[in-house]
């Protein structure tokens, strides 16, 4: 076993802040680094110790690996943890923390080589029969090699970098006459943001629910999953409301999948959190998708309907302690709903709204957690991804959830920038999402200027009719 009391979080905002407060619960002591702009920040204020990294943008702290690793040393630290983001899925990084005599708090480097490659992950998976979308494992260069593909397995196409992420690097081919200049555009876009232009082609689902399974395996060779995240509501392939767990998935479904993600880690020898994401086309057909190596945005969804602590089995693992419980023992209750809540204008395309948070109060009650890292009078930095805070409700039903969801964004007061937090209402109050009818196309089907004014128009008849009701009602009773 090995002892861990002391923890350099090697990220910031609510993710370090969230990090921090397990570690503390688990009595094992804080270390922060941070940037000149994050200098007052409360993930700072909240660590046991901190250090400067260097100027805001972070190509110049939080990706700074030697830096990070001589601060390390210097602190004495037993372990690292990176959070998500910047270095989490890093392999060179995680390799230079081995090296250095610390633990890497999240898988070893082979599985984060193997996962961070969408090809290598294609090979690794093949091996263990899980259902993969029909295309090539390879990378492509040739567009005479997509015609062939195209002609075998029909349009429309899906061209991915093979070392992608955030949708960077992909691009729909929808006929062949469209081929040539959207590959060349996906390799292009591959080399820009990755400085890798390996793409490769697979059938495109048209109408998908994104389904991810969260999985934990420590070094003893036991892996169990935690059920199911549903992530289908996203804006540029980015998620930013999900919920666990899916309203469509039956029991049968649930198990099958989740059998299937254990099987994905154990094809690249896994341990530690990590989460295995897959495709459901509209006839409930799953597919791999990939394998995210890291602690995910929307753990706490996972954490509410399973009564576990992500971060805390993490340090578990990293100390070298096998899983305390078999499949059988993790039980699934109530439902939580999870906002992401950006600075962006969901009206503007969801651009960044950058400043200051003049007023910012966030709501409270049983079943609403807020894990962010704000005060009033702070200042949202351009320098990072432009994420609040991450608002989450639970509870016994999916209804209720989103009733307390509902509530919540109401009462979270955010004044001085734009914000998601009226699409977050959209949605919850949305028929298609109400419902459960709805896939990865939800924003561009219903949150267009022409949806959102049907969306008005109806809830101002509903309001009408209620109004009428009522007045009706008390008529009734003043003629008695």
């Amino acid at each position: 076993m090995r002892e861990i009391k002391k923890v350099l979080v090697a990220n910031r905002g609510e993710i370090a802040l969230r990090i921090m407060r397990t570690l503390k619960k688990m009595g094992i002591k804080s270390v922060a680094v941070y940037s000149e702009v994050d200098r007052k920040a409360p993930f700072v204020m909240y660590a046991d110790e901190g250090y400067l990294l260097g100027p805001a943008p972070s190509s110049e702290s939080y990706l700074v690996q030697e830096k990070i690793i001589d601060i390390a040393k210097k602190a004495k630290v037993d372990g690292i943890h990176p959070g998500y983001g910047f270095l989490s899925e890093n392999a060179v990084f995680a390799a230079k923390v081995d090296k250095a005599g610390i633990k890497f708090i999240g898988p070893s480097i082979h599985a984060i080589e193997i996962m961070g490659s969408k090809l290598a992950a294609k090979e690794a998976v093949s091996k263990y029969d899980i259902p993969m979308v029909p295309g090539i494992d390879h990378a492509i260069e040739d567009v005479n090699e997509g015609y062939e593909l195209g002609k075998k397995i029909g349009y429309p196409i899906l061209i991915k970098a093979s070392a992608g992420g955030g949708g960077k690097g992909m691009r729909v081919v929808q006929e062949e006459s469209e081929l040539a200049e959207q590959m060349e555009r996906a390799i292009s876009e591959a080399v820009s943001a990755f400085g890798d232009g390996a793409v490769f082609m697979e059938k495109f689902v048209t109408s998908p629910r994104h389904i991810e399974i969260q999985i934990l395996a420590d070094a003893h060779g036991n892996v169990v999953h935690l059920f199911e995240r549903e992530c289908s509501i996203q804006r540029r392939h980015q998620k930013v409301i999900e919920e666990a767990p899916s309203s469509i998935l039956t029991p049968s479904l649930r198990d099958e999948m989740g059998k299937a993600a254990v099987k994905v880690a154990q094809s690249c020898q896994y341990e530690g959190a990590g989460t295995v994401e897959f495709l459901l086309d509209e006839h409930m057909n799953f597919y791999f998708l990939e394998m995210n190596t890291r602690l995910q945005v929307e753990h706490p969804v996972t954490e509410m309907i399973t009564g576990m602590d992500i971060v805390e089995q993490q340090i578990y693992i990293a100390q070298g302690k096998p899983l305390s419980y078999k499949q059988e023992d993790i039980k699934m209750e109530g439902h939580a709903m999870e906002v992401r809540v950006y600075a962006e204008d969901p009206l503007n395309n969801f651009l960044p709204s950058i400043g200051t948070l003049e007023t910012y109060k966030i709501p409270s009650g049983e079943g609403i957690r807020v894990d962010d890292a704000f005060e009033e009078g702070m200042e949202v930095p351009i320098y990072y991804d432009p994420m609040i805070a991450k608002l989450v409700t639970y509870a016994p039903t999916r209804i209720l959830a989103i009733e307390k969801m509902n509530y919540a964004i109401r009462n979270y007061t955010i004044e001085g920038i734009k914000t998601t937090l009226p699409f977050g209402q959209f949605v919850m109050h949305h028929s298609a999402f109400l419902s459960g009818d709805f896939d990865t196309n939800f924003v561009s089907t219903y949150f267009t200027p022409e949806g959102r004014q049907k969306d008005q128009a109806e809830e101002k008849e509903l309001a009408a009719k209620v109004a009428l009701k009522l007045f009706l009602d008390n008529s009734k009773k003043l003629k008695i």
